[in-house]
C-alpha cells in the first residue's frame, strides 16, 4: 500500500504497479473442482474491463447502487474491485427491489428480477463459462464482458469520502473500507507476501475482509476457497502446504 491508497482501487492500483506477475486471488470450488489463479495483472484486467461495462454498457453513475447476490468467489471478487473503481456502492446481498442495478448468481435469479434497472447475470462456471442461455431479462456476465477495454478512466474521479460499500447493515467510504482492511491485516498479522487462505462466505464484512480486502491491502495474496466442507479431512492441511498459506480464516 502506498501513502496516497484511499480507495479499494487505489490498493490494486499499487498492487499492479508493485509487482505484476504475483499471484493475488487463488480460487477453489471444492464442489466442482475448480482451481483458478489470477495473478495481479490478470484480476486488474479483469476488474478493468468489468468496470469499463458497468460504465459503459449499464450506464452506471458515481453513487448508483448496485445489489451484488453472490457467493465467494473469484468473480465476486473483480465485481468489488470494478464498483470502487467507478464510484458505484456494492451493496453485500442488498434488496435488488431499491438497486439501481443487480448483479447476481445461477441461485438468487428469482430474488434478482426485483430490480427494475439493469441486471446482470452470473453462471459461476469454471474457466469463467457462460450460461448455455441467457436467463430472460439478464445479460450474461461472461459474454458481454470478455470484449470490454483492457484499461479503465473513470468519467468522474472517485472520492475517497463517497458511499462505498454496504456490508453487516452499515455503509462504508471507501477510505473507511481500506482503513478497516488495514487494521483487519495488522490484527491477523498480514504482512507483504502473506498468504492467507479464507473459507468465510462473502456475505460479511469479515468474509470480504479475509477474502481479498486485507491481504490486497498490504501487498498479500488470497486462496479463496468455496465449498469448502466438501474437501476430504486431510485435504485442508494439503492445500495450504501445496498453496504455501502462511495464514488462515475458516
Amino acid at each position: 500500500m502506498n501513502t496516497t491508497d484511499r480507495t479499494p482501487a487505489d490498493l490494486l492500483r499499487s498492487a499492479l504497479a508493485a509487482d505484476p506477475a504475483r499471484p493475488l486471488v487463488t480460487f477453489y470450488d471444492d464442489a466442482t473442482g475448480e482451481r483458478v489463479e489470477l495473478s495481479v495483472a490478470t484480476f486488474a484486467n479483469w476488474v478493468a474491463k468489468t468496470a469499463n461495462y458497468l460504465q459503459g454498457d449499464l450506464a452506471a453513475e458515481p453513487g448508483d447502487r448496485l445489489a451484488l447476490l453472490l457467493p465467494a468467489h473469484w468473480q465476486t471478487a473483480v465485481w468489488l474491485l470494478a464498483c470502487s473503481s467507478v464510484g458505484v456502492v456494492a451493496d453485500v446481498g442488498g434488496d435488488p427491489g431499491t438497486a439501481d442495478l443487480v448483479v447476481s448468481g445461477p441461485d438468487t435469479l428469482e430474488e434478482a428480477r426485483a430490480c427494475t434497472g439493469e441486471r446482470v447475470a452470473l453462471a459461476l462456471r469454471p474457466l469463467g463459462g457462460r450460461f448455455p442461455q441467457a436467463p430472460q431479462g439478464f445479460a450474461d456476465y461472461a459474454v458481454e464482458v470478455p470484449s470490454q477495454g483492457d484499461r479503465f478512466a473513470p468519467y468522474t474521479p472517485v472520492s475517497p469520502q463517497d458511499p462505498a460499500l454496504a456490508v453487516d447493515g452499515r455503509e462504508l467510504t471507501g477510505a473507511e473500507v481500506v482503513a478497516a482492511a488495514l487494521a483487519d491485516a495488522a490484527e491477523r498479522g498480514l504482512t507483504e507476501g502473506s498468504r492467507l487462505l479464507s473459507g468465510l462466505p462473502y456475505d460479511s464484512w469479515a468474509g470480504l475482509s479475509a477474502g481479498l480486502l486485507a491481504p490486497l491491502a498490504v501487498g498479500g495474496s488470497v486462496v479463496l476457497c468455496r465449498n469448502l466442507d466438501r474437501l476430504a479431512a486431510d485435504g485442508l492441511a494439503q492445500r495450504e502446504e501445496s498453496e504455501r498459506v502462511t495464514h488462515r480464516a475458516v
